[in-house]
């Protein structure tokens, strides 16, 4: 299913790249709330704010980014898969990169995307709050998700 799929580590030049996965994925699952940045903002948020704080991983095929996946120590900043390349395992496997590198994670996602509430909830993801968005830039409710080695391990 996904063995055309390379994952690396991406660079500061990947930065444009990433922000427009991220966009189009945003804008896909959130179509009220796009246009919210412009692309020059989301490459500049990328590169002075992501890439800064975060390991950012990627997943390409044929040469194109189609997902990404910044996280640091428990946290999951972001992750984001173009919308016709999801559903292929490519968000498993870059989710599993995080969870390699650190056995407790935690996320915000917007209670109103199921479909990814429903990914994370299947890679053992549980509910800890719930907030009513005043505290996001988007100003729309959203729900903190966290995920522990511990309780998965056989």
């Amino acid at each position: 299913m996904t063995d055309k799929i390379s994952l690396r580590k991406l660079d500061f030049a990947d930065m444009p790249a990433a922000a427009a996965v991220h966009r189009a994925s945003f804008n896909e699952r959130l179509p009220t709330l796009a246009g919210l940045h412009t692309p020059e903002e989301d490459v500049g948020f990328w590169g002075a704010v992501v890439f800064k704080d975060c390991q950012i991983w990627g997943a390409e095929e044929g040469g194109r980014l189609v997902g990404v996946i910044a996280f640091l120590e428990d946290w999951i900043d972001q992750l984001y898969v173009l919308p016709e390349a999801q559903g292929r395992g490519i968000g498993s496997r870059l989710l599993d990169i995080a969870k390699s590198a650190y056995p407790v994670l935690s996320l915000w996602t917007f209670q109103r995307n199921e479909p990814a509430r429903r990914f994370y909830e299947k890679h053992g993801f549980f509910v800890v709050d719930e907030s009513d968005g005043a505290g996001n830039e988007e100003k729309e409710p959203d729900v903190l998700y966290k995920w522990e080695a511990r309780l998965h391990r056989m």
